[in-house]
């Protein structure tokens, strides 16, 4: 306690040099925007997974532990792929997965359809898979099982390590709050971590069994609003509160 106390007299978000607050101001801001649009992202994937727009539980759902009555491909096409077609193309690919991907039916005319409207996006080697061949696009018509084990690890470590860096960065600048408690600083710089890893851990929980789908939702909202609490405070110890002194 003592040793915070001397750290604050001598460095504190309000005594910062200027160039101090500059730099911190500008890795604030991005990070406020990045946030931002990691939320638009989720609501253009995951927040069209059910066909319809806003993220529910359904979303998360289908998502992560899959649709067993429908296929991947229908849950895209009315999903977050549903810009990207005409309703006449997109309903002739929906009855063909549904017919069970036949290859006669691929050749005499679904083939023309996913080269011109899919096969912008899906070339080789992309990562939201290739579909200029018929195997490939046939995988997708098969019954929705939702994110692959191997996926998840992917974007599991991704997050934690690209997230926790962040997380580590803006409670570093947060710490050099003043007004605030240690145990309740504390507190607030450990809410993110732990709400990240609630939020990673849920994935893989509804892989299993859709019923932990509402965890994602509380990881998401929890480090979310501590992430925004850090945020705003450190901007306006920085900024504002050196003005009300001198008033």
């Amino acid at each position: 306690m003592k040793d915070t106390n001397y750290i604050l007299d001598r460095v504190s978000l309000p005594k910062l040099p200027l160039s101090f607050k500059i730099l911190f101001t500008g890795y604030i801001i991005s990070v406020g925007f990045g946030l931002l649009m990691a939320g638009v992202q989720i609501m253009m994937t995951h927040g069209m997974a059910d066909g319809k727009v806003g993220l529910s539980l359904d979303d998360i759902v289908y998502s992560y532990y899959g649709n067993k009555e429908g296929t991947k491909l229908e849950a895209k096409l009315n999903g977050s792929m549903k810009m990207n077609a005409p309703d006449a193309e997109r309903l002739e690919l929906i009855k063909w997965a549904r017919a069970g991907a036949p290859k006669d039916q691929y050749d005499a005319k679904i083939k023309a359809i996913v080269d011109k409207y899919c096969t912008i996006c899906h070339v080789p080697g992309a990562p939201m898979g290739d579909f200029t061949k018929y195997e490939n696009i046939k995988a997708t018509a098969e019954s929705d099982h939702g994110a692959s084990f191997a996926s998840l690890t992917r974007v599991s470590h991704i997050h934690l390590f690209g997230i926790g860096f962040i997380f580590f960065f803006v409670g570093a600048i947060f710490t050099l709050a003043e007004g605030i408690g240690c145990f309740w600083k504390a507190v607030i710089v450990l809410t993110p971590f732990f709400f990240l890893i609630i939020d990673i851990l849920s994935w893989w929980l509804t892989k299993l069994s859709p019923a932990f789908a509402w965890l994602t939702i509380i990881g998401g909202i929890g480090y979310s609003v501590a992430a925004a609490i850090m945020l705003f405070t450190s901007l306006w110890q920085m900024w504002i509160t050196p003005l009300r002194r001198k008033s």
